[in-house]
């Protein structure tokens, strides 16, 4: 009885959960059926929204149309407007040039009758002239251009006279004024020329150990420097002799250096030249990097640098080299930027004129023709290279710059106070001078004047005629060139005058 009764409870509650849940999910269904309705409905509601948006964006677009066309349409009538009185003027305008046109047509008539009557004229004028002269028209033209051209010749020949002797004037003075100025502005001080160094000592006792022990020493001393060490009777002091100022003064600043430290034996005089020789390779590159900076000379290889740095410690006639080339850079800037020549060209080539004089020691050749080699292989402008080579007449010169170093050189030598000799040399040069030009045949008279930089001669007329003192004076100059040495350059003037002169009785 139990059981049934669990059974009937059990089955009854199935019974209820499926009418249970086939109610719930009836209601389930109605809910989105619901659901679906709303959002169908917002929807219709949205579209008919955009839908009147719509509408009202088309007709204020329509309206901006209609207003832009309205406004297109007004200025289109003003432009058709102005067309209008455009063409309405020109069209007076063409009548008006037609009435001019018909005026001067009328006028060209007029014109034409009177110019056929001119010519009649003239043509009548000519035959009269032709008739009363004797002469024709081409006679009478050529008759007139002679005159004419006998005329123009005269005027042409004063004018070119009175031109050159103005040119002449104010180009001295003008000469006289950029070497002035040139001088005045670069003028540097002179430094003596010497072949020897004098090094100064404590005391008499360092003679001997600078000498040693049977003179190991200074025998040390001098194959390694390869100087002269001279220990006379000059007290606390020794001379170093050597012709090359590099070697010199390396064995100068060893020396001192020995002297102050007092350990004066083979092995530290070894030690310290070659400590001084690298102190002064690097002054020697340090001068020459300062000369090009001063000079204002940009773009030098270092090697180029470092050979122009040895004219440091080389002198000519009392005038260091190295001041010389910066110097002469400067009177070739100037003189070039008065002339309108090439100042870099000038500058560079001023510098590095007298390079070769680090070198004319160790090579055969002159020292121009040296350094011009020297600066072509290490790519230097080759109207710079033309310029050293030239600046002796050693090769011809080929631009206006080459000539400006030569100037330029001469100024820096010969201006005074740059170069130094003593009394004796001075009077032995002119001398020389006036012997030399005494010993040619037909020489009068010889004077050196210029401090030594001109020589003046006076030939026989009767013995000399001009194409032999023009010889005589290019003999001179060359003699001169192979036979002395001198500062700057030396003028040779040859002068041959015949006077003819006769007594009224």
């Amino acid at each position: 009885m139990e059981t049934g009764t669990l059974i009937i409870g059990i089955a009854a509650v199935l019974i209820l959960s499926y009418i249970g849940g086939h109610f719930f999910a009836r209601f389930m269904r109605r809910s989105d059926h619901e659901k679906r309705e709303v959002i169908l409905q917002e929807a219709q509601e949205q579209a008919k929204r955009i839908e009147l948006d719509a509408k009202d964006q088309a007709l204020k677009i329509k309206q901006e149309a209609e207003a832009e066309i309205a406004r297109r349409r007004g200025e289109l009538s003003r432009e058709d407007d102005r067309l209008q009185r455009r063409r309405d003027e020109l069209d007076n305008r063409f009548e008006r040039l037609e009435q001019r046109e018909q005026q001067v047509n009328k006028r060209q008539s007029i014109v034409d009758k009177r110019f056929n009557e001119v010519e009649k004229l003239y043509s009548e004028q000519m035959e009269k002239l032709q008739q009363i002269s004797q002469m024709t028209i081409e006679e009478a033209r050529e008759e007139l251009l002679n005159e004419v051209e006998k005329e123009a010749r005269t005027d042409m020949a004063r004018i070119m006279r009175q031109i050159e002797s103005e040119a002449r004037q104010e180009g001295e003075k003008k000469a006289r004024q950029l070497i002035t100025d040139a001088v005045q502005r670069v003028a540097s001080d002179q430094v003596a020329q010497v072949t020897t160094s004098t090094v100064s000592l404590p005391n008499e006792e360092m003679k001997g150990r600078i000498v040693g022990r049977n003179g190991r020493n200074i025998r040390a001393f001098e194959q390694a420097a390869g100087v002269d060490v001279i220990v006379d009777d000059t007290p606390e002091a020794v001379t170093i002799s050597c012709f090359d100022p590099t070697r010199r003064e390396i064995a100068r600043r060893s020396l001192e250096r020995l002297i102050s430290d007092g350990r004066i034996h083979p092995a530290n005089i070894e030690k310290i030249l070659a400590e001084e020789e690298k102190e002064v390779e690097r002054i020697i590159v340090e001068a020459g990097e300062e000369a090009a900076y001063d000079a204002g000379v940009a773009g030098l290889s270092s090697e180029v640098l470092k050979v122009l740095g040895r004219l440091k410690y080389r002198t000519s006639f009392g005038q260091n080299q190295l001041s010389h080339a910066v110097e002469s850079s400067k009177i070739a800037a100037l003189l070039a930027g008065e002339i309108g020549a090439e100042i870099e060209v000038a500058k560079t080539a001023g510098l590095l004129h007298d390079i070769g004089k680090a070198m004319d020691h160790n090579t055969e050749g002159t020292h121009a023709l040296i350094g011009a080699e020297f600066c072509r292989r290490y790519r230097i402008n080759e109207d710079v290279v033309n310029a050293i080579e030239s600046h002796h007449h050693e090769t011809d010169q080929r631009s206006l710059e080459a000539v400006i170093i030569e100037a330029a050189d001469a100024i820096s030598g010969a201006r005074p106070g740059a170069r130094r000799e003593n009394l004796e040399q001075y009077i032995k040069r002119l001398r020389a001078l006036e012997d030399m030009a005494h010993s040619y045949k037909g020489v009068s008279q010889a004077y050196a004047i210029q401090a030594g930089r001109e020589v003046r001669i006076i030939v026989k007329p009767d013995q000399i005629d001009d194409l032999e003192s023009t010889r005589m004076a290019r003999d001179i100059a060359k003699n001169i060139e192979e036979t002395m040495q001198y500062p700057g350059q030396i003028k040779v003037t040859v002068i041959r005058e015949k006077r003819a002169v006769e007594y009224a009785k």
